[in-house]
C-alpha cells in the first residue's frame, strides 16, 4: 500500500495532490456545524443604455447586505472581479467603482480583484503589470486585494510561481488573497499543487486564497490541508456549482452566485449551524441543525446551475448576463444589459429562462419565510 504524505516537511515542488492524504480526505471528515464563515459576493456592475447603473449597483448590494444581516452572516462585497467586468474596465472606471462603493458604504469591508494590465504582448510574467490596480485598491482602507491569476503567472513552475507571488506581496499594504483556477475555466490555468499552496499559506500578507474549480475537488484538498496543518490561511470556495460544500465545511465562499442567490445562501449558512451556536437566527428547538437546509441547498443550486450553465464552447462566462436578468426580474436593477464591450452574452430568450429558473427558489423562500424579491 502506498504511503501518502501528510506532513508539510515531506512536500516538494513536484508533489502531486494524489500523493497526499489531503486528496483522499472525505468531506464527511471536514463537516463543521459551528462556524458561520463569511460570504464574499462578487458584485455585478449593472448597465443601462451603455453606462453604469449606479443606482442599481447600490440597490443590489443593499439587498445582499439585508439578507446577510437577517441571518447574522458576514457579507464582504467583492468589487471589480469577473462579475464586475474587470477585463472590460479601464482604470478610470475601475477606480470609480471603488470610490462609489466607499461613498455609499463608508465602513463596509470589501475585496477588490486585481490582474495583469497590458500583458497581452508579454511572453513572461511581469509583476509590474499588477501594480497599477493594486495602487488603486490600496488607496482605500478596510479592504483586501485578490490577486487574480493571469496567463504568465499561472505558467510559472512552482518555485518561480511562489517567488512571483512573494514579489507581489511586497507591494501589499492590505491583506492579500491568492487565486487559482482549473483548466476548465481557461486552457492555460494551473491549480496550485500542495507544496505551492503551503508556501503561499505561510506568507504573512496572504490571509487566504480562492480556488475556482469545476472538474476536480481542489477546494476539499485545500480545506483538508489547512485544517490538518492548522494553517492561518482561509480557503475560499470559488465553485458556483458546489456552493453547499463550503457551507457544510464552515469555510468562506467567494462567488458570483451570491449576487443572485444571497437570501437563500445566507439562510443556509444559519440553518446548517447547531442550535447551541451563539447568534443562530433559525433555531429548531431540537439542539441540532435544521434539516430543511438540504431543500434550500437544492433550491439555490438549481438556480445557479442555470445562471452558470455551460455554452457550446463549454464556458460559463456569460453568467454575468444571466445574473443581470435575475436581478432585473427581482426588481433590483433597471435593465438586464451587460457591459457594452462584453462578448459573452446569452440569447434573446434569457429573460424567460431566468424567470423559470427562479420559480423553485422563490417558492422555497416563501415557504421558509425568507425575503427574496427586492
Amino acid at each position: 500500500m502506498k504511503t501518502l504524505i501528510s506532513d508539510s516537511k515531506d512536500l516538494t515542488p513536484q508533489t502531486a495532490w494524489q500523493d497526499t492524504a489531503w486528496a483522499w480526505t472525505a468531506e464527511e471528515q471536514l463537516v463543521d456545524h459551528s462556524t458561520k464563515a463569511r460570504v464574499c459576493a462578487a458584485a455585478l456592475l449593472p448597465f443601462r443604455d451603455g453606462t453604469p447603473d449606479w443606482e442599481g449597483f447600490v440597490k443590489s448590494i443593499r439587498w445582499m447586505q439585508g439578507a446577510a444581516e437577517r441571518f447574522g452572516v458576514e457579507l464582504v462585497v467583492v468589487l471589480n472581479a469577473d462579475t464586475g467586468y474587470i477585463f472590460d474596465l479601464d482604470d478610470a472606471l475601475y477606480a470609480e467603482v471603488l470610490r462609489r462603493f466607499r461613498a455609499e458604504f463608508p465602513s463596509a469591508r470589501f475585496i477588490a480583484g486585481v490582474t495583469a494590465r497590458g500583458a497581452e504582448a508579454d511572453t513572461c510574467f511581469k509583476a509590474e503589470r499588477y501594480l497599477r490596480l493594486m495602487d488603486l485598491v490600496q488607496e482605500h482602507d478596510n479592504c483586501e486585494v485578490m490577486l487574480m491569476t493571469s496567463r504568465w503567472l499561472s505558467a510559472l513552475e512552482p518555485e518561480p510561481c511562489r517567488d512571483a507571488y512573494y514579489q507581489l506581496a511586497e507591494w501589499l499594504i492590505r491583506p492579500g488573497i491568492v487565486h487559482a483556477l482549473e483548466p476548465a475555466f481557461v486552457p492555460w490555468a494551473r491549480p496550485f499543487g500542495p507544496w505551492l499552496l503551503h508556501q503561499l499559506a505561510q506568507h504573512p500578507r496572504f490571509v487566504g486564497g480562492k480556488i475556482s474549480t469545476l472538474d476536480e475537488p481542489h477546494f476539499l484538498y485545500w480545506a483538508a490541508m489547512c485544517r490538518d496543518l492548522r494553517l492561518d490561511f482561509a480557503p475560499h470556495s470559488g465553485d458556483d456549482f458546489g456552493i453547499a460544500t463550503a457551507i457544510r465545511l464552515g469555510l468562506p465562499l467567494l462567488i458570483g452566485a451570491a449576487v443572485s442567490g444571497a437570501p437563500l445562501i445566507c439562510a443556509a449558512r444559519d440553518m446548517w449551524l447547531a442550535d447551541d451556536v451563539p447568534g443562530k437566527r433559525f433555531p429548531t428547538g431540537t439542539g441540532g441543525f435544521d434539516t430543511r437546509v438540504y431543500k434550500v441547498f437544492e433550491a439555490f443550486q438549481s438556480l445557479e446551475d442555470q445562471v452558470f450553465r455551460l455554452d457550446e464552447r463549454m464556458s460559463a462566462s456569460a453568467y454575468k448576463h444571466s445574473t443581470a436578468h435575475v436581478l432585473h426580474e427581482l426588481g433590483l436593477i433597471a435593465s438586464p444589459e451587460a457591459h457594452p464591450a462584453c462578448k459573452d452574452l446569452r440569447g434573446a430568450d434569457e429573460a424567460a429562462r431566468m424567470i423559470e429558473a427562479l420559480r423553485r427558489p422563490l417558492r422555497v423562500a416563501e415557504r421558509l419565510g425568507i425575503p427574496f424579491r427586492g
